[in-house]
């Protein structure tokens, strides 16, 4: 890594991936996740998912954190004194209001990560079962979401 580039890694939940772009690009860097509390308080998120998730953050090597996403963040760089924040792309609109608060105090990098689908509209991203219903028509490889 370049000692002019001091980044941190925000991990979110839309890509968990020990091989997720953020990780595999900075390897060296601090990584935190946060669960965002705002978040699980107006979604009412099950204690299933929240497990789920929690098991993937296990596998990964990344603080774990509550509280309101964007300074949980800053915090974190602050701490580590990094330069930068890199994190991978979401759909999620929650996520772009995140990173645009990021942003005004530190450059954020966001890298592409490939989809596992290809939608034709709008996703459901409230209930993972919503979405797979739509999502695993087109998931490894089968039919297209446009035919």
């Amino acid at each position: 890594m370049n000692d002019l580039i001091r980044p941190v890694l925000w991990i979110h939940a839309d890509c968990l991936s020990p091989y997720g772009p953020a990780l595999t690009a900075y390897p060296q860097a601090q990584a935190i996740f946060v669960f965002d509390q705002p978040l699980l308080a107006e979604w009412q998120i099950s204690l299933k998912r929240l497990t789920f998730i929690y098991e993937c953050l296990l596998e990964l090597p990344v603080t774990i954190r509550r509280g309101e996403v964007a300074s949980e963040v800053l915090r974190f760089a602050d701490e580590q004194s990094a330069n930068r924040i890199v994190t991978t792309e979401s759909p999620s609109p929650r996520f772009r209001a995140i990173r645009d608060e990021l942003q005004r105090h530190l450059p954020v990098e966001t890298l592409p990560v490939a989809p596992l689908v290809t939608p034709k509209g709008p996703l459901d991203l409230r209930r993972f079962s919503r979405y797979w219903q739509v999502a695993k028509r087109t998931a490894f490889g089968q039919q297209s979401m446009f035919e």
